[in-house]
């Protein structure tokens, strides 16, 4: 039996495999191999050790057994695996001559055998329990199955739960709880926050979902009476003029393009909300902007310059936050092989913590020097962003010198949105 043949022999549910002693200095210093499961598919992920990184590798047993083969006969010195009651150890010279050991292991008796190494994640929405609101959005079958062209979407949802579940403490307690999702789309999240919090929880949650798409409104409409969903309610409007609540305790925003999400940001604060949950999008504004002369040799490209604005824009958006008495986070929300657009801004306001008009009056300090920090990175970058001046009270003019009224709330085009 050849060296690949003797390798896929021992890949299965309980595999571990180190490959270790490097044979160069500018490569990977380890790899290590287990089993995982992807969407009901056996694979096996490669975790590759490279400075202070990791990268990560996925594959059939077929492709690891190969890649196994290869990374032994040419870049790593030793290789030990276990797996399928086989052990594997393989130490290579230099010049790639391979001294094979393997044998079969002998079950202790007594033991049982092991279990696979990738345990099921425990989802809050669990895969088997079907969901009224899953189901008639095809992310579910009748039976509770998740169909596999939405799988995607099911870990989303389910990773947004685990942001709720994070800030429950946050929220008010003994009181109707109000949640406004500004830009919601299909709803998959609104109809998602409302059942977890209200059917599974059993607290008294008022939720509303905005949206411009009059047709998209209705169908929400219809689901959440079908669902007897009493206090989830939909309706038609731009983020900007909306007045539909005087007071708020979290605010969803996710994938509001480009300044919607600002205006959305600056409602939440003047509602004094508790929890802001943003995912921003389309960060246009201060990619029209930047004009940064020590930066000009990286602008000039077009794409960086893009990525560049959208994650200096959101750290500028967190630090405006920070200012108005919350404690910011920025993490990642889903893969980036799902969507680029990945980045989440959670800001909690912690009881006592002070509101919009305490901290008008608060213009010396640390507050201050904050605030001034924040200033000047934004002149430093030639920027003059919507949520600066939102928060300031200063009229939003346009080009052609007109009060505006703010972007509307639209539903992102891309998969990440909905």
């Amino acid at each position: 039996m050849d060296l690949r043949e003797e390798i896929k022999r021992a890949l299965g549910a309980d595999t571990a495999a180190v490959l270790s002693a490097p044979k160069r200095k500018d490569q990977a210093f380890r790899i290590k191999v287990r089993a995982v499961q992807m969407r009901g598919q056996e694979l096996f992920q490669a975790s590759i050790y490279q400075g202070t990184q990791v990268f990560h590798q996925n594959c059939d047993a077929d492709c690891m057994a190969g890649l196994l083969q290869q990374w032994i006969t040419e870049d790593f010195g030793q290789l030990q695996l276990e797996g399928c009651g086989y052990s594997v150890h393989v130490l290579s010279s230099r010049k790639g001559k391979l001294t094979v050991k393997s044998r079969r292991k002998e079950k202790p008796e007594g033991k049982t055998a092991p279990a696979a190494h990738n345990r099921q994640k425990q989802y809050i929405l669990p895969e088997g329990t079907p969901v009224d609101f899953l189901v008639d959005l095809k992310v579910m079958t009748p039976q509770g199955k998740v169909t596999a062209a939405r799988y995607d979407k099911y870990r989303q949802i389910n990773r947004f739960l685990e942001f709720i579940r994070d800030v429950l403490p946050d929220l008010p307690s003994g009181r109707e709880i109000t949640v406004v999702d500004f830009g919601c789309g299909k709803s998959y999240l609104t109809f998602a926050v409302y059942y977890y919090l209200n059917r599974l929880l059993g607290l008294d949650v008022r939720m509303i979902g905005l949206d411009l798409k009059a047709d998209v409104i209705r169908e929400c409409s219809r689901l959440a009476e079908k669902y007897g969903y009493e206090k989830l309610t939909f309706c038609v409007g731009d983020i900007a003029s909306y007045q539909g609540a005087s007071a708020v305790d979290m605010v969803m925003t996710l994938h509001a393009c480009d300044t919607a999400t600002d205006y959305a940001l600056e409602k939440a604060v003047r509602w004094g909300a508790r929890v802001i949950l943003s995912v921003p999008c389309c960060q246009h504004e201060l990619n029209r902007q930047i004009a940064c002369e020590p930066l000009g040799p990286v602008l000039k490209y077009g794409l960086l310059k893009e990525r560049m604005a959208a994650l200096l824009t959101d750290g500028l958006r967190a630090g405006r936050l920070e200012c108005e008495g919350y404690a910011v986070q920025i993490l990642e929300f889903i893969d980036m092989e799902h969507t680029p657009k990945n980045i989440l801004i959670r800001a909690v306001k912690p009881a006592g913590r002070p509101g919009v008009a305490q901290v008008a009056e608060r213009k010396s300090g640390r507050l201050a020097e904050k605030k001034a920090r924040l200033d000047s990175c934004e002149r430093f970058l030639h920027g003059d962003l919507t949520l600066h001046r939102l928060l300031e009270g200063q009229e939003m003019v346009g080009l052609g010198g007109r009060e505006e009224t703010g972007p509307k709330a639209g539903t992102d085009e891309e998969e990440g949105k909905e």
